[in-house]
């Protein structure tokens, strides 16, 4: 087992690696704690390069035990050399990493909801859901679908229609809230409480997360 367990950033306190999020005791965010022990056996330059053309060729610095199941096509995207702009900043080797190419949204949040899913899928969890204001609901709705797993995205009321008919073609249950971010953001918490869904901006956030750090192993 690589995942040790959780770890709140804050107080230090250790909890097991479970759909949690949240320190019981100073309310700090958990990360994920791995053994790097364990990881230092079996990683290896090689091992990486032979990997898919995905972000799953790190799969051993990510926080699942299994195989990738979600978002097997995520990541991996180009850096693109801004001769123009590094002239004008001065700078010949400038580059900028393209993550508007993702699969399947073309957005970077197609790394952290790759890695959250899995996680879910590996928690038994037939339910994800997120609270969002943009191109989290797409790539959350998209990754379900892909997964055979149910969706509810929850946003709020006024939210503009362009970023919500994006995600209706993957079939999620779309949940307005009145009120603004905060308010869904509230509500979502109180449902993962009673629920055993996966939000993966709640409880499955430590998880989500980690997604993010394969942009920087890329680059």
């Amino acid at each position: 087992m690589k995942i040790k367990g959780l770890k709140c950033r804050e107080c230090g306190k250790g909890y097991p690696a479970e759909p949690l999020h949240v320190c019981e005791f100073c309310f700090g965010p958990l990360e994920v704690d791995y053994d790097y022990a364990a990881i230092g056996e079996i990683i290896s330059r090689e091992r990486i390069s032979q990997g898919p053309k995905s972000l799953w060729r790190y799969i051993d610095l990510l926080p699942v035990e299994g195989e990738a199941t979600v978002g097997l096509y995520a990541g991996f995207t180009p850096l693109i050399h801004a001769k123009n702009l590094g002239k004008a900043l001065g700078l010949d080797e400038l580059y900028v990493k393209n993550d508007t190419v993702n699969h399947p949204t073309l957005s970077f949040k197609d790394r952290v909801v790759a890695v959250a899913l899995t996680r879910a899928k590996e928690f038994k969890c037939d339910t994800v859901a997120c609270a969002s204001t943009g191109n989290l609901t797409n790539a959350v709705a998209a990754h379900a679908a892909q997964a055979g797993l149910r969706c509810f995205v929850f946003i709020p009321f006024d939210l503009e229609s362009a970023k919500v008919l994006g995600n209706l073609i993957y079939k999620p249950t779309v949940v307005a809230v009145e009120g603004n971010y905060d308010d869904v953001n509230r509500l979502c918490s109180e449902i993962a409480g009673e629920y055993s869904w996966a939000f993966v901006n709640i409880n499955i956030r430590p998880y989500y997360a980690e997604g993010s750090k394969t942009l920087a192993f890329e680059t």
